[in-house]
């Protein structure tokens, strides 16, 4: 079968302009679209244009991308622009055809002016000066199998072994050897695997980067320590979406994570990755932690993704989200931790029987002190349109999660009114995790209310609410994958 030609481009007088994001499936679809109708259309990146991005959402009343004009004629977004009619678009097609671009078209950087999306500054790092004595400890001959309680512990040696080691290997005497094997620890060189571990002792101790297989950023040393946490985070994030963006199908519907995997972005980020497992998280303040976290969660679904291949199944999905995991600060994160050990303040997750976090767990350090529900709206995007903001950063953290859940209940499968029905339709997500927006049918129904942005939607829930006896129901949640077979 002969491939399809594409459209040939006709000639216009006026302009189609598209405002997208990098890696927003939707404005790829729309932007496909386009071209196999034969229209062409300038496109404007408002992340790396934010004045323009500040007036296109003042303009539109809409916090979401793509959002497409003919002209000064404003579209919509990609579901107005597939569920509008062939008359309506005809009749748009026609005025960019024979009208010039008038002065009160929506705005396009300036010729010679436009902005590269400038590259973030590596993230600090500093070679940690023990990381050549940890590469030559493992090649030491030291680490094996031991037992200990009727169980066998790979990967491991005694505290006496490496004191051992360490006053012949850096000459120097018992106590000044105790002390390195101190420094080590508190650097997450090395963890040990009893609580009451002595150093100078038969205690069996594990490198962090043997601490656990199953982490996706393990199996190698990590030499070098990122000083900044939320920096370090931004960067694997918009690495991992550059990566993301360079392999979804021209049509912006399936994404190709297979050939992702021997990309040499891929290995630029999981270089990255591994300088994850000794990064302090325990001293981060609330700004901090989230802005870390979401993004930490973001890119370790697509790494997950890349690797276990995307999940299919009700068992799939579970398993995927409590297998993917990252090794941070010499402790174990998988998505279920994040999610709800993290950012929901070590709160039950869904079919969970327990908290993600015991009494004395570690990880307790790295817990926010109270839920904030937007974090939902930054984890997910499952929205018609996708909000304009993919990678978070401490200091906007709030206002970037405001304008992502403003996004998401703009969505008809985030939130759709029917005033006729008197009821109010919501996302799977509010039932799932109504504990966090209040408990209540009716405290969640105020949090939703106060969270929509000043609009048509809102007006009409103020109505019903008025009245009274509102019907609250769920919107079927799609769980179809985006991979590519």
């Amino acid at each position: 079968m002969e491939a399809e030609k594409p459209a040939e481009m006709q000639e216009l007088k006026g302009r189609i302009t598209i405002y997208t994001v990098t890696g927003c499936l939707h404005c790829f679809r729309a932007k496909a679209r386009l071209i196999n109708m034969g229209l062409p259309y300038t496109e404007v990146n408002i992340k790396t244009n934010p004045e323009i991005r500040k007036y296109v959402m003042e303009l539109t009343g809409r916090f979401t991308v793509p959002q497409i004009f003919f002209n000064n004629i404003f579209m919509g977004g990609n579901d107005d622009f597939e569920n509008m009619s062939q008359e309506e678009l005809t009749k748009l097609i026609n005025v960019v055809k024979n009208e010039p671009v008038p002065p009160d078209a929506p705005p396009i950087p300036e010729p010679g002016e436009a902005k590269e999306e400038a590259p973030k500054e590596a993230p600090k790092s500093e070679r940690d000066e023990y990381a050549d004595l940890i590469v030559e400890f493992k090649q030491s001959g030291n680490i094996g199998n031991h037992w200990s309680c009727l169980k066998v512990h790979h990967n491991t040696f005694t505290g006496k072994k490496l004191i051992s080691w360490l006053i012949s290997n850096r000459n120097v005497d018992k106590a000044a050897a105790i002390e390195m094997a101190k420094v080590l620890i508190s650097r997450k060189f090395l963890n040990p695997l009893s609580e009451n571990a002595e150093e100078d002792s038969d205690s069996l101790f594990r490198l962090v980067e043997h601490d656990s297989a199953s982490a996706l950023n393990t199996g190698a040393t990590a030499e070098f320590r990122a000083v900044s946490a939320s920096g370090h985070s931004e960067m694997m994030r918009e690495l991992i979406l550059k990566l993301f963006t360079s392999y979804i199908t021209p049509d912006g519907k399936y994404v190709d994570y297979k050939a992702m995997a021997n990309s040499p972005m891929f290995e630029e980020f999981r270089i990255l990755a591994l300088q994850l497992q000794r990064l302090k998280f325990d001293d981060l303040d609330r700004k901090a932690k989230l802005a870390f976290f979401i993004n930490i969660y973001n890119a370790l679904v697509i790494h997950g993704n890349i690797v276990y291949n995307a999940p299919r199944t009700l068992w799939q999905r579970y398993k995927f989200f409590n297998t993917a995991s990252y090794l941070i600060g010499g402790e174990i994160f998988t998505l279920h931790d994040i999610e709800n050990g993290v950012l929901r303040a070590n709160r039950k997750g869904i079919a969970q029987l327990s908290k993600p976090f015991a009494k004395g767990d570690p990880r307790l350090k790295a817990a926010v002190d109270e839920v904030e529900p937007m974090i939902h709206f930054g984890l997910n995007c499952g929205v018609q349109s996708c909000p304009p903001i993919k990678t978070y950063s401490a200091k906007e953290i709030d206002e970037q999660l405001k304008i992502a859940t403003e996004a998401f209940l703009d969505g008809n499968d985030g939130c759709h009114i029917d005033v006729a029905k008197k009821e109010v339709r919501l996302s799977q997500i509010f039932k799932w995790y109504k504990v966090d927006f209040g408990g209540t049918d009716e405290k969640l129904l105020n949090w939703v209310f106060e969270h929509l942005r000043d609009s048509p939607k809102k007006t009409a829930m103020k109505e019903l609410m008025a009245h009274g006896n509102v019907k609250l129901t769920y919107l079927p949640y799609d769980w179809s994958t985006n991979a590519k077979d």
